[in-house]
């Protein structure tokens, strides 16, 4: 896949560039990269388009060529944090939160951005212009919406449903349930193996399959804004996945840094 390498970047970046002043040297990400088996070639034209996206800054550090985080890739990384670890659950008592937005016929691709990134963020569509998260995502879709630039085409709403129907089979209409279902059950399908090898994994061994396996875990908690399970179905795949995210996350991950950290500083 050809965004599968800049996933990858960005992972590394979360987990490794942040305690070294958010940069890695370019050395650093092609050797890391090597052991995920992705070539030099496929590196540097994934950093190339992360630059350009101003995901990426360039920088030098004492003689070395590297890139930095920007500031609004920084921002993005420390929000995921909760999300991809913490796992956050709405309750049914918590509500629903409602977004309205109206754009302007002649700024039609603000309207596509906006769309975007509150798909990206979890949100259900309940009508043209109308979506709906559980209401705790709202503190994060304020940041997001603030960052983009999207927050003036916007109104909140919080309350409770009251229409016709079980909220349950709405949410079945608001969100696509059976995607998320294969793709949690592809994550599971994927990687209950590697937490079923009881065998102990060298700091390489472990690297080459937490970044991997972190990389395909990182957009679930985003599709699934921690929707309430009291209208879930009842073997609803999520509770797997994240179990299984979490038994590999305490596994794997000082054993992958200790080989990050060796190469980075090596």
């Amino acid at each position: 896949m050809e965004t599968l390498p800049r996933q990858l970047i960005l992972s590394l970046y979360g987990l490794y560039a942040r305690e070294d002043g958010d940069w890695l040297s370019v050395a650093s990400l092609v050797a890391l990269m090597g052991d995920l088996d992705v070539d030099s070639a496929a590196v540097r034209s994934s950093v190339s388009r992360l630059k350009r996206r101003e995901v990426l800054e360039p920088s030098r550090r004492d003689g070395q060529a590297g890139y930095l985080l920007s500031p609004g890739s920084l921002e993005v990384l420390h929000e995921g944090d909760q999300r991809i670890w913490s796992r956050p659950r709405a309750t049914a008592a918590d509500g629903w939160l409602v977004l309205v937005f109206s754009v302007p016929e002649s700024e039609r691709e603000r309207r596509h951005a906006l769309r975007s990134l509150l798909a990206g963020l979890g949100f259900g569509t309940v009508a043209p212009g109308v979506w709906v998260a559980p209401a705790t995502a709202y503190d994060g879709a304020v940041r997001a919406l603030e960052r983009a630039g999207l927050t003036a085409y916007t109104e909140f709403f919080r309350g409770d449903y009251l229409g016709a129907g079980d909220v349950s089979a709405r949410m079945g209409e608001w969100w696509d349930l059976d995607a998320l279902t294969a793709l949690y059950a592809d994550f599971c399908d994927a990687w209950r193996p590697a937490f079923r090898k009881r065998i102990r994994l060298t700091p390489p061994q472990a690297f080459a399959t937490y970044v991997p396996m972190l990389t395909a875990w990182r957009r679930l908690p985003y599709l699934d804004p921690g929707l309430p399970l009291e209208h879930l179905p009842a073997d609803w795949p999520g509770i797997e996945a994240g179990d299984l995210f979490a038994g590999l996350d305490a596994r794997l991950r000082e054993g992958a840094h200790t080989h990050a950290h060796g190469v980075v500083h090596g």
